[in-house]
């Protein structure tokens, strides 16, 4: 059997955003092992994500780690290499509110500048200006991330912190856990799928939608499952402008990609999709997502959808926020889950987070302690306003 100080469950955006903090930390020189089951990634929450990069969340941990996330865009070259790139579009991200609405965005708005991020309060005279092609009909308000927001590739950060930390000598490993062995109130190893076991001084979960699962095989209750979201690609007769990525009322979020437009929504509750593949509804655009374009942008009363993928959230169902730290209870299991769809731009805030409990024993950047996994023990829920 072979032996990891620390094996990482999962290798998308977050287990290799650990691996590469951990690998990288002057104080650390274990061995490492990211065990993954999709190696060609095609079927992972990071390779199907839509690629946000925002700071407009409601909880100050959330805005921290974004923020977080763009200073370590904003370094790729010199973390990286001179040809590191993401292809980062700093278009900005434009959330609406009614009137109704408007008193928690202009809190949010007050909370995300005093946290250092760039957002400027809109009201409906300053967006008429602004986005023309715009309906206000039932908007008092908007928030709009002047700079420091927008879109990236998820398959180009994940890979750039794969091989780095592969540089490192971290191991990725093929396989999927199916099994784990605890001892004295410690994981002390693994088994994959395929019979093979590995041994480990600390276990990272970073297994995206399979966490639940996952944290299961150690008698942890984890709340973090599988979500399905659609993502359409349509075409529109009449070209707008560039565009920020609007998000409106009703739920519908939609941007511009070079000559085409991407947009989609997360469904009630009733609503959700069945989680046991990729498949998707093309009869949801149709009935649920078109509408509410036309109903916000007149001129995508003639749009054409030429196509969709859909992916999963690693949905926290307690909150919708991030789970990171460590079992209070099994010392060396460690927790960076149910990001609830906005993972990939704390990546780099979750990885490094992990690292220093695994090195310190306690956070020593940002103060991640609320989002520790004691809250779901005390069913005590920090709800995120702006999950998208």
């Amino acid at each position: 059997m072979s032996h990891y100080d620390v094996v990482i469950v999962g290798g998308a955006v977050i287990g290799s955003a650990v691996a590469y903090f951990l690998s990288h930390e002057a104080g650390f020189d274990g061995r490492i092992a990211v065990v993954e089951r999709d190696p060609g990634y095609a079927d992972t929450a990071t390779a199907r994500s839509a690629g946000g990069l925002r700071q407009q969340f409601s909880t100050p941990e959330n805005i921290e780690m974004s923020l977080f996330g763009l200073s370590f865009v904003r370094s790729l070259k010199e973390r990286f290499g001179e040809d590191a790139d993401v292809s980062f579009r700093e278009k900005g991200y434009m959330l609406l509110a009614s009137e109704d609405g408007t008193p928690v965005l202009e809190a949010n708005v007050a909370r995300q500048k005093a946290h250092g991020a760039d957002i400027v309060l809109l009201d409906p005279d300053d967006l008429a200006k602004r986005f023309p092609w715009l309906s206000l009909e039932g908007i008092a308000a908007g928030a709009l991330g002047l700079t420091g927001e927008g879109w990236l590739d998820p398959f180009g950060l994940m890979s750039l912190m794969r091989k780095a930390a592969q540089a490192r000598g971290v191991d990725y490993i093929t396989g999927e856990v199916t099994g784990a062995a605890l001892d004295g109130g410690r994981v002390s190893g693994v088994r994959l799928a395929d019979g093979r076991e590995i041994g480990c001084g600390a276990l990272v979960n970073a297994a995206g939608p399979n966490a639940g699962r996952v944290a299961a095989l150690m008698g942890v209750d984890l709340p973090v499952e599988p979500r399905k979201r659609y993502v359409f690609v349509f075409d529109c007769r009449e070209q707008l402008p560039e565009t920020p990525l609007v998000v409106a009322p009703s739920g519908i979020y939609f941007r511009r990609e070079g000559a085409h437009y991407v947009g989609g929504m997360s469904p009630a509750a009733d609503q959700e999709p069945a989680t046991d593949d990729l498949e998707v509804d093309y009869g949801w655009f149709d009935s649920e997502i078109w509408p509410r374009l036309a109903e916000r942008v007149p001129a995508f009363e003639a749009i054409k959808m030429t196509g969709a993928w859909a992916g999963f959230y690693d949905y926290n169902t307690l909150d919708q926020n991030a789970v990171i730290g460590v079992h209070p209870r099994i010392a060396n299991l460690y927790f960076a889950n149910g990001f609830s769809g906005h993972g990939l731009q704390q990546a780099p805030a979750a990885g490094r987070a992990v690292t220093e409990l695994i090195i310190h024993g306690r956070f020593t950047s940002i103060d991640l302690t609320r989002f520790g996994y004691e809250r779901i023990e005390r069913n005590e829920p920090i709800r995120e306003a702006n999950v998208i």
